[in-house]
């Protein structure tokens, strides 16, 4: 079902390499995007965790912003960490311009600074059938707000950690740190299948 899939993962700045390794486990090659021509043929796209500020930059640097906009409109894209803050409608920092594909707001770092990183599970509810998420808080973006049309797929501590709306799945948290494939397999069949 997963095969023949063509997934980005920006490669700007973060961990994008834990993100490709996803892939190449569950049977995908992964194609690195460094430039805009990268973008081209892309069945989805994953924008990893890293420092939001110099994501924003480099976007920009490498003139990204509009042909990744668009991209992110149609197709099956996941946002982990600064991913999340990156395509969050509001920031509550005036040094990032998100792109504003899921509708919802967020504050950078909310979970405190890297020496308060920590690793918990996470209860997911995916069609009435309950799973736990190996989940890695580094520097996490905790959502303020959210919009009517956004669903709420799981939370921690009564704060929204994983959303969804329409084509778009965020996370503000990692799970790309360990083995467990659950989530990126989510991420490939519910959204890059179904928007492909």
């Amino acid at each position: 079902m997963l095969t023949g899939l063509n997934v980005g993962v920006l490669a700007l700045q973060g961990d994008f390499e834990r993100h490709l390794y996803r892939l190449h486990a569950l049977g995908l090659k992964g194609r690195e995007v460094r430039r805009r021509e990268d973008l081209a043929g892309l069945d989805g796209l994953i924008i990893p965790g890293g420092e939001s500020t110099t994501m924003n930059l480099l976007i920009d640097r490498f003139e990204m912003r509009e042909p990744l906009t668009d991209l992110c409109r149609t197709k099956g894209v996941w946002g982990t960490c600064a991913g999340m803050i990156m395509l969050a409608r509001a920031v509550d920092d005036a040094r990032i311009k998100p792109l504003g594909i899921i509708d919802i707001s967020v504050q950078r770092n909310a979970y405190g600074r890297q020496v308060h990183s920590f690793h918990t599970s996470i209860s997911v509810n995916w069609n009435g059938r309950p799973r736990n998420l190996s989940a890695s808080f580094i520097r996490a973006p905790q959502v303020a707000a959210y919009g009517p049309e956004v669903k709420v797929l799981a939370e921690y501590e009564k704060n929204p950690v994983l959303l969804s709306q329409r084509n778009c799945l965020v996370s503000s948290f990692h799970t790309e740190l360990n083995d467990d494939l659950t989530l990126t397999k989510y991420y490939l069949e519910s959204f890059v299948s179904v928007f492909k």
